[in-house]
């Protein structure tokens, strides 16, 4: 079993930043990737980027690329979002996700994922 939880969601203006974590307890050990996905109201869950745990490469979705980071603390077993730029269509529920197959564009599908936090909502004014 792996729990994860997240922080840092708020309201900030559009232009503006924010910094989301994941904190991983548990049996991390066999995690291959990490990733985010978010959840606008009425609308499908999206990927948004992952990050394999060992090496660190990303994947990102086009609609943030260059705009969000993601990135680990393996000793702390913590996942960031750091998102620059935000955008009123950012504004969604943010969630974490845990992914053992060994493919980064496969750990980009929802279904693919094994363990999923709660969630932070982020919410963007314009």
């Amino acid at each position: 079993q792996v729990q994860l939880v997240e922080s840092g969601g708020g309201l900030v203006q559009a232009g503006g930043s924010l910094r989301l974590s994941c904190t991983a307890s548990g049996r991390t050990g066999s995690v291959y990737a990490m990733a985010w996905f978010r959840q606008a109201p009425g609308e499908e869950r999206e990927f948004v980027a992952n990050i394999r745990w060992i090496s660190g490469t990303t994947y990102y979705a086009d609609s943030v690329k260059g705009r969000f980071t993601i990135s680990r603390d393996n000793a702390k077993n913590t996942l960031y979002l750091q998102m620059n730029s935000l955008k009123p269509e950012d504004t969604a529920v943010y969630l974490c996700a845990a992914c053992y197959t060994r493919v980064q564009a496969v750990c980009a599908k929802d279904a693919s994922m094994s363990y999923w936090g709660k969630g932070t909502l982020v919410t963007v004014s314009s």
